[in-house]
């Protein structure tokens, strides 16, 4: 099975930077999406972005675009998410994982496979 190891997150100021990184381990398909998610305690889980292995086509959420890139390295079976100018709603734990899909379109983060790492910590203060 799949299995997702998140890290990078830290405490950090507005219009700081990080990089998170998400190792898989258990990915028997390359040409898979993969996605990140973030989450607020009592909050739904929201899609951030995804990446597709085709021509590097992305989709990020409108909060974070032009903020946040993403990027993957599968040589390394590794996802990345670098994240610039953060702000205090950046705040939440962030979760990668695999997209059932092939590619970014449509409604990604609602096809998503039930592996989920604990998470890494990002929090932004004001």
């Amino acid at each position: 099975q799949v299995q997702v190891r998140e890290s990078g997150g830290d405490l950090v100021q507005t219009g700081e930077s990080l990089n998170l990184s998400c190792s898989f381990s258990g990915v028997a398909d390359d040409g898979y999406a993969r996605g990140w998610f973030r989450q607020v305690p009592g909050k739904e889980r929201e899609g951030v972005s995804c990446i597709s292995s085709n021509y590097g086509i992305t989709h990020y959420t409108d909060s974070v675009k032009g903020r946040f890139t993403i990027s993957r390295d599968d040589a390394k079976n590794t996802l990345y998410l670098q994240m610039d100018s953060l702000k205090p709603e950046d705040t939440a734990r962030y979760y990668c994982a695999v997209v059932t899909r092939l590619d970014c379109s449509g409604s990604w983060w609602d096809h998503v496979l039930d592996a989920w790492g604990q998470g890494t910590l990002v929090t932004v203060s004001s």
